[in-house]
């Protein structure tokens, strides 16, 4: 066994006690213990709102500092009035993941290591852990296990790593490299988009340059999913680089586009196929919700969530490309004083646009090891059986109508008689919402579907179980009389 260095403290140094250096860490778990104890003794959502809480912290910058432990209990006293309890079993308000206990472990000592994870050199702790989570992450997912896995914040930057990656991929396919020489002069990339795309796909492309107007947008089905026929009929004619934008998980609906079809268009056109998968990709790792997904490992790059399914904490996302050298000329960097790898290292920060990024990777590897293959399915089913159990359950209310096919963890729901003027079936769904909210306990959302203003339950937190459900239905279906109720 190598033997380890000596210590880096010089004999003439005298350093402080550390029993007292470190107290604000134990107070800052008792304070975190202490509320993960009591978030479902609270009102399933904040106490106050932004500008309550803007006027709780607004103060003068202080002349004079305060002792640690003092200001981090004042921090926690005065926060927790503002928290969303997304950790709640009855939060249902986006696709959020609910932070599991060993993710969360697992990221304080990421922070308390204090290592900047983007080279070997500078963490070979961290980069060795990113790369063995990066194989268990193709293996869970059935992805190309010689596909480069970038750890990035979440979907939106997934989404812009793996689209900089098919940028200069088509570019170079047509003699010129956007890489290095930018996009002035350089022929235009065409991006075809599902109509009911992400934002965060939009977002993407602006950042990039692509434009988040400049797009083919391809027409969708009733629940969201792209039509193969419509991009067979937009891309046929189509001369020069292209990217098709496709999506595993409709945000709303929960819906899948038809990757096989769509892989067999684009790769006509030596389009690139990327696809947005925040929460949907994860139906991969589940033998019952697989077949949403087939064809899906067919595509060049793919962008998911950890922080959802996963459970890891916030930020977590991954950027998977087929085609490692397209995803490295895109995030390399390169400076005299950077150290140096050769063709088959890992190197972290060649696979993100990051230089000074922190560990995450290391609550990805604790939560795959917590929870190993069949914890991962058991969420996944679990709650997508919760979601259909809601379903079930508040489709046999009068005035109640289930407005998706539930295929996974997504359920949206319009209320008002079928005879009613789409506004007042809006108004009457915001009604509902908001009494489910002012009641608090539950957390909802509401989004626009189509015209139809809709309430939306994500199923996604890790503390929600079976038994949850029918209360859930039952809270729902009480929030739905009082506002029909007084309508009479």
């Amino acid at each position: 066994m190598k033997k380890l260095r000596s210590p880096c403290r010089h004999p003439d140094i005298t350093l402080p006690d550390m029993s007292v250096e470190f107290s604000v860490l134990h107070a800052a778990l008792d304070r975190a213990v202490s509320y993960r104890g009591r978030v479902t003794d609270t009102p399933c959502g904040p106490v106050r709102n932004y500008r309550e809480m803007l006027e709780v912290f607004s103060e003068p910058l202080p002349e004079a500092g305060s002792e640690d432990v003092d200001v981090l209990n004042d921090l926690a006293d005065r926060g927790e009035q503002g928290l969303n309890p997304m950790t709640h079993p009855m939060f249902f308000g986006w696709v959020l993941g609910g932070s599991a206990p060993a993710g969360v472990a697992a990221d304080w000592l990421c922070s308390a290591w204090g290592q900047n994870a983007a080279f070997h050199a500078s963490s070979p702790t961290s980069a060795a852990i990113e790369s063995v989570a990066s194989t268990w992450l193709l293996d869970l997912l059935g992805l190309p296990a010689d596909a480069a896995v970038g750890f990035v914040t979440g979907a939106t930057v997934g989404n812009f790593t793996a689209l900089a990656a098919a940028r200069g991929a088509v570019l170079r396919q047509i003699g010129w490299d956007p890489d290095n020489d930018g996009l002035f002069g350089a022929p235009p990339i065409t991006v075809f988009v599902g109509d009911d795309a992400h934002t965060s796909v939009f977002s993407a492309l602006g950042y990039l340059g692509l434009g988040r107007r400049r797009v083919k947008r391809v027409e969708t089905d009733g629940q969201g999913r792209m039509d193969a026929v419509g991009l067979a009929r937009q891309i046929r004619n189509h001369r020069g680089a292209a990217i098709v934008v496709a999506q595993a998980g409709q945000i709303n609906t929960g819906a899948f586009d038809p990757f096989s079809e769509l892989q067999e268009i684009a790769g006509e056109k030596n389009a690139w196929l990327h696809v947005d998968g925040a929460f949907g990709l994860w139906a991969r790792a589940h033998p019952h919700y697989r077949h949403l997904t087939k064809g899906v490992e067919c595509a060049d790059s793919w962008a998911v969530d950890g922080h959802k399914w996963l459970q890891t904490p916030f930020d977590c996302g991954y950027a998977i490309v087929r085609d490692k050298n397209s995803l490295e000329r895109a995030m390399s960097v390169d400076a005299s004083y950077l150290p140096s790898g050769d063709n088959n290292d890992r190197i972290p920060c060649f696979l993100v646009p990051e230089l000074s990024r922190r560990a995450r990777g290391l609550p990805t590897w604790a939560m795959l090891k917590t929870l190993g293959k069949r914890g991962v399915e058991e969420i996944i089913a679990r709650h997508c059986g919760i979601a259909r159990q809601i379903a079930d359950r508040l489709q046999q209310a009068t005035g109640v109508r289930i407005v998706n096919d539930v295929v996974l963890n997504q359920v949206i729901v319009s209320f008002g008689e079928p005879g009613l003027d789409l506004p007042e079936r809006n108004r009457l769904t915001e009604a509902v919402i908001e009494t489910l909210r002012s009641e608090g306990s539950i957390f909802v959302g509401g989004a626009r579907w189509r015209e139809e203003w809709v309430m939306r339950i994500s199923v996604i937190c890790n503390a929600t179980m079976p038994a949850d459900a029918d209360l859930v239905a039952d809270v729902i279906l009480d929030a739905w009389k009082a506002v029909s109720g007084s309508q009479e």
